[in-house]
């Protein structure tokens, strides 16, 4: 009897870990309302950051952008999720987000559509970067706007880094530049 109850819980436990999702499995929308399957970055790494136009942390849009321009194309690329989360920091429209980004800070690279990333509308996605449950690295909580979750190139969590961080943070070029 015993042995059958070790046998399960280790079938268990292993199921476990081989139903657990990865980055991959999710589509989301991008700014403009179009489907953005994230199995299309298969073989990046990704750099996931909630954003937001009003506030004391937007500046980071221009280190982001320039991240993206000096290592952004085949092995790496930005994802920018707005969120409305924060003090309201965030309460335009999709378009009205798109034309700040660029106008401000010449964003090119891809922002998805305003979402939730946190609370009872919290969007799957975030529940997956959030909940070591579901991404089997960490729990975490989105804390502000511009926190930063990175995605290895095989769709896994590596880390999530505090949304004071600048993107060109060290401890972020250290991972971008590694292997």
């Amino acid at each position: 009897m015993k042995k059958t109850v070790i046998l399960f819980s280790l079938m268990m436990m292993i199921s476990t870990v081989f139903a657990q999702k990865s980055f991959y499995d999710f589509k989301v929308k991008d700014i403009e309302g179009n489907d953005f399957d994230l199995a299309s970055l298969k073989g990046k790494k990704v750099l996931v950051v909630n954003t937001a136009s009003k506030c004391g942390l937007t500046p980071q849009y221009k280190q982001l952008q320039s991240l993206y321009e000096q290592f952004g194309g085949e092995k790496f690329v930005i994802i920018g999720f707005p969120a409305n989360n924060f003090m309201k920091q965030e309460p335009g429209t999709n378009e009205e987000i798109a034309e700040f980004c660029e106008k401000n800070y010449g964003v090119t690279f891809p922002m998805m559509g305003k979402i939730s990333v946190k609370g009872d509308d919290m969007h799957p996605l975030y529940h997956w970067l959030t909940e070591k449950s579901n991404n089997g690295i960490l729990d975490s909580e989105v804390g502000w706007n511009f926190q930063k979750y990175l995605i290895d190139e095989k769709g896994q969590l590596v880390k999530m880094v505090e949304p004071k961080v600048k993107p060109d943070d060290d401890q972020i070029v250290s991972w971008i530049k590694g292997s």
